[in-house]
């Protein structure tokens, strides 16, 4: 499989999306959590001392293409990214990032928050960071 960004060309030709295959298991990704609902993994280039992503198993591309039937699993991010930051001893301050669009630096166009922390020191905003 070759590897194009946020797409894996199969063998079959077609492209399917690099969360998708984590989901599915045809991808290796370093796991901290899974449940029916959603997978959660280490960011392969992290931007704090602890940096995941919360991937819902189910395929939204962005935010712009969530549903009302979307708001239980929305709501489920938030609860879950305070569990684990208490499972990642972080829950004293952290970070919850999502792009939406290329402009916004969205790379895997797969619905996903980015939770980091575990800094030793209060951070200061900066704007216009792309995670």
């Amino acid at each position: 499989m070759k590897n194009n960004g946020s797409k894996v060309k199969t063998e079959k030709g077609k492209e399917e999306c690099i969360f998708c295959q984590i989901v599915a298991g045809k991808l290796a990704a370093t796991k901290v959590f899974e449940d029916e609902r959603f997978v959660v993994i280490n960011d392969i280039h992290p931007k704090a001392p602890v940096h995941v992503l919360i991937i819902p198993k189910k395929h939204v591309p962005t935010v712009n293409e969530l549903e009302a039937t979307d708001e239980a699993m929305v709501g489920r991010i938030f609860t879950l990214a305070a569990k684990l930051a208490g499972d990642l001893k972080i829950a004293q301050g952290y970070q919850l990032h999502v792009n939406v669009g290329q402009r916004a630096g969205q790379v895997v166009f797969h619905l996903h928050v980015h939770l980091t922390g575990g800094w030793s020191k209060p951070q200061e905003f900066r704007g216009g960071g792309v995670f």
